[in-house]
């Protein structure tokens, strides 16, 4: 299925691991008319991905704990603003 990601947010993390992290957030796009050649329309699929600026996948579960996915490091968002070091 083709599909776009549109940027949500972002924001710093605090690894488990003791490294802080930049968290980005997407919302995933479909194509409104889907199979045709001709400019279209995007529209949410209500679902979001969440991705380390590096492009890892970051799992968030359904009570909103997050994991580097493939990893045992979890995140916790930063308090404050996000824009010191990110990783």
């Amino acid at each position: 299925m083709d599909h776009r990601l549109h940027f949500l947010e972002s924001f710093a993390a605090n690894g488990s691991d003791g490294q802080r992290y930049k968290v980005c957030g997407y919302e995933r796009m479909a194509p409104e008319v889907p199979f045709t050649h001709a400019p279209q329309d995007w529209e949410s699929t209500g679902v979001a991905e969440y991705h380390l600026t590096d492009g890892r996948l970051v799992d968030v579960s359904h009570d909103g704990t997050m994991r580097i996915a493939g990893s045992s490091v979890v995140l916790q968002r930063a308090p404050g603003p996000s824009g010191a070091l990110l990783r």
